[in-house]
């Protein structure tokens, strides 16, 4: 019996699998890069001591305090916790199609009792009759002579590669959203460091010449822009507070966790917390370090093998159903020699007519794997722009912080002079309070200035991929 089984399927399924290689999916190529090959005008050049391989994050960061921070995040943070589990759900339905390509085996017993009345028995019969079977069988599956169902498989395992990429994307954006979140934090720590102590000063001030306009020996129009001082640095503070509090409460949320003070240091830092110098390299290097752009061509890679089952379509399909077992009266005599029985029934399916569907859905997938095309285009211009714009404003912005160290060191001269000189009795006390607004002024910038520059190359740390660029 069994060898009859063998010998009716056998033959068949070994044709099949020498078939099975027929794919009719197009052959895939990468459309040309639509960008490029440099990055910086003559104007914008890329440093000399630039590092030439893009760090990871850990290497990226200079501070332990941030690295805790982005570790935190990386293990708490919703977004990227449900990112993971997009990941997952796309891994299982890729095993799903993926298992279609083998057939279901399934082992069936079954018992059947059934009786007759007496007028319809022949007489030899019983009256109540039974039947008992046991088998191994296999239901509709379908030959992939033409690749559809491995086409079908090839696209769901390149969208859950796209899928992981897009959970990479995610990755990249919130190691990027704490580093930035941390930097504000930082430099509106500086701010408001420096505001507190320019206001102490400026209240010691206020106090004596306060003390002075009692005696007769100052105007109230003294008093009054010494005052006018005094409130431009509680105005200072009051708005590095909020900036602080601000950065604290987006890192609380990056992170998780609402006791955010404990991952945080006391006082501010004063070195960088970043690299400073970093290399795009040359354009395609993108198409290699960019998780978005890694994910736009898994999923134009995927669309291609749906053309490939939409043209499968077309031919005849072939499905197998097939079982092998015993079935006997008795359950005694079930698997005695002589009960065994077996059955074997391809189908084999030819299309004739439905309307135009296949058509329809083969011009379908066509023009989405278009469509795949321009958003795969379209992902590269996007992030040849975000460098170019990183590139350009960590650039100009870092000749701006020079322009501005240069304006401090200038105003905390021209302070001590016009304070001399006030002291001397050679110039009037507006002099002197214009140039402590200055220098305050002046010194609050070159903070915020600083801080925009560490942004920028944040920003283009990211654009260039973030240092998650390790293929999966």
């Amino acid at each position: 019996m069994y060898r009859k089984f063998l010998k009716a399927g056998g033959a068949t399924i070994m044709f099949a699998v020498m078939l099975s290689s027929c794919m009719l999916a197009p052959d895939y190529q990468r459309p040309a890069s639509p960008i490029g090959d440099q990055w910086q005008s003559d104007s914008m050049p890329v440093p000399d001591n630039a590092s030439q391989e893009l760090p990871t994050w850990e290497t990226f960061t200079n501070d332990d305090y941030l690295r805790d921070l982005i570790r935190l995040a990386l293990a708490n943070n919703p977004n990227l916790q449900l990112a993971i589990m997009n990941v997952e759900e796309a891994r299982l339905t890729y095993g799903i199609q993926r298992s279609a390509i083998l057939p279901d085996l399934n082992v069936g017993i079954s018992q059947l009792r059934q009786g007759s009345p007496e007028n319809l028995n022949p007489g030899f019969l019983p009256a109540v009759q039974e039947q008992f079977e046991v088998g191994l069988g296999m239901s509709s599956f379908e030959l992939d002579l033409f690749g559809r169902v491995r086409s079908l498989s090839d696209a769901a395992l390149h969208q859950y590669l796209a899928t992981a990429e897009a959970s990479n994307s995610v990755r990249v954006t919130l190691i990027s959203d704490v580093i930035r979140s941390y930097l504000l934090y930082n430099g509106a720590k500086k701010q408001l460091e420096l505001s507190t102590e320019t206001l102490d000063s400026r209240n010691t001030s206020l106090t004596l010449i306060n003390q002075r306009l009692s005696a007769g020996a100052a105007s109230q129009l003294e008093y009054q822009d010494a005052l006018s001082l005094v409130q431009q640095a509680r105005l200072a503070v009051a708005r590095s507070a909020r900036a602080v509090e601000s950065a604290r409460n987006a890192l609380a949320l990056l992170t998780g966790d609402t006791d955010i003070n404990r991952w945080l240091p006391a006082n501010a830092a004063d070195v960088s917390q970043i690299v400073q110098n970093l290399s795009p390299g040359a354009p395609s290097s993108l198409l290699t370090r960019r998780p978005d752009i890694r994910a736009a061509e898994r999923s134009l890679i995927a669309r291609n093998a749906v053309i490939g089952a939409a043209r499968a379509a077309f031919l005849p399909n072939i499905s197998l159903t097939a079982g092998v077992g015993s079935a006997s009266q008795e359950l005694s005599e079930l698997f005695d020699s002589g009960q065994s029985a077996w059955t074997f029934n391809p189908v084999i399916s030819v299309p004739i007519f439905n309307a135009g569907r296949n058509y329809r859905n083969l011009e379908l997938a066509e023009l989405r794997k278009e469509k795949a095309v321009v958003e795969y285009e379209q992902a590269i211009r996007s992030a040849f722009v975000d460098v170019a714009n990183a590139l350009a404003s960590a650039h100009t912005l870092q000749e701006e912080k020079h322009a501005l160290q240069e304006l401090t060191r200038s105003s905390a001269e021209t302070l001590r002079l016009a304070q001399l000189r006030f002291d001397s009795g050679l110039d009037s006390q507006l002099r002197f309070l214009d140039a402590k607004r200055q220098d305050l002024a002046s010194n609050l910038e070159l903070l915020d200035v600083s801080v925009q520059h560490q942004l920028a190359l944040v920003d283009l740390f990211s654009a260039l991929g973030g240092g998650w660029y390790d293929a999966p």
